[in-house]
Formats: C-alpha cells, structure tokens, sequence
C-alpha cells in the first residue's frame, strides 16, 4: 500500500514509500510453525475420552493461540505499521500498532545521510540509515532499511539539492585553444655570430666581434 496522496503537499512526490526488511518475520514465522506443530502434536497425544481430555485440549489450544498471537500476529502487525517515506521535500516516519508515533522531517534541515551494515545486514542487503538533522533529537536512526545503500545515496541527493549545494565543477579546457607549442629559443649573447659556419672553418668569437682586438 502506497502513501496516501492526501497527505502530499502541492508539487511534493514520493521517492521512496517502504517497510522495514522482511527479515523481521523470519521469527514469527518459525514461531508460527514451531507452535502449530507443538498444537498439532498435543491434540494428537491427548486421548479422546473424558472431561479431562477436554478441558487438556482447549487449554493447549488457548496456549498455543496465545504463543501466535505474542510472537507471531503481533510482530507482523509492529511490522506492517512501521513505514518510511522519503519525498521530495521530507523524510515521514510513521510506526505504532495501537498508538501511532511519526516524524516530519524537511529535508532542507537534514545535515547528514549515513548507514551501516554488519555481516547479516550485507547479506540480506538491509542496514540502518542514520540522518542527521538540525532538531532537538540529532541523529535519527531508521532500522532494517531495505536496500540502505541505495537509499541513502538517494537520500543524499536530495539533501544537497534541498540545501543548494553544488558540485564542484571541474575546469574543462577549450577544444578550440590552440595547444602550447616548443619553447622559444634563447636569443644569443649580442656580439656573437648567428650565421653557420663551414664545417671545415674552425670558430673564432673574436675574428667576428669588433670590440675586440
């Protein structure tokens, strides 16, 4: 389910709309079957005559119904409430199954984007988005983000774009300029002959100087 377009303000879009990593369910899901079958086993076993045998088979059922309801049907639904939503303008985080709980945060007052990953968080591609922000909190950390790299790469780029930051721009040089040719050649000392010589006529600095004697 998508976020309501309602809440969007003029000309604002939805970059990202998202849960938390479905690696939250991976416990109740085996607590899920670990209490089936344990339900399942204990009816079997029960015998099938008696008040006791009765009374034994709701109460194994109340527990187990209870055991689901802790472990299983709650964390889906903690699961299924927790959103986060980055726009154009603002990061929304919205959670709670009974008593809801979010934050607006406009991303021109974002400071910084970060995440961190340990081994299971690569392998399943997920980690945490730690957002720096100008308010009371600081730092606000987004748990089990999907794909958390590419996130706050996107992230990032919208925060400088929110603030104007600009990239550098990287001086490029006119096709057009001509390239720089050889050195010019040191003028010679004044007095001292330009012209070649003869290969067999040995050089003399002073037969051509007439300062000299």
């Amino acid at each position: 389910m998508g976020f309501p377009q309602r809440l969007l303000g003029e000309d604002e879009n939805v970059v990202f709309h998202m849960h938390t990593h479905v690696k939250a369910l991976i416990v109740p899901v085996i607590v899920l079957l670990a209490a089936s079958a344990a339900v399942g086993f204990g009816l079997g076993a029960l015998p099938d005559d008696g008040t006791g045998a009765s009374v034994a088979r709701w109460a194994l059922i109340v527990a187990g119904l209870g055991v689901v309801a802790r472990w299983s049907l709650w964390p889906f639904l903690v699961w299924l409430t927790t959103t986060y939503t980055v726009t154009s303008e603002r990061l929304i985080t919205r959670q709670g199954v009974i008593n809801r709980h979010g934050r607006d945060i406009p991303l021109g007052r974002i400071n910084d984007v970060a995440y961190k990953q340990d081994l299971v968080d690569r392998l399943l591609r997920c980690g945490s988005l730690n957002v720096s922000a100008a308010s009371e909190q600081g730092t606000i950390i987004l748990r089990d983000v999907p794909h958390v790299h590419s996130v706050q790469l996107e992230m990032s780029e919208l925060v400088r774009e929110a603030h104007g930051w600009s990239p550098p721009v990287r001086r490029q040089a006119d096709e057009h300029e001509p390239e720089p040719g050889p050195s010019p050649e040191r003028d010679e000392p004044a007095g001292r002959p330009t012209r070649p010589l003869a290969s067999d006529e040995p050089y003399d600095w002073r037969r051509d100087d007439p300062g000299v004697l």
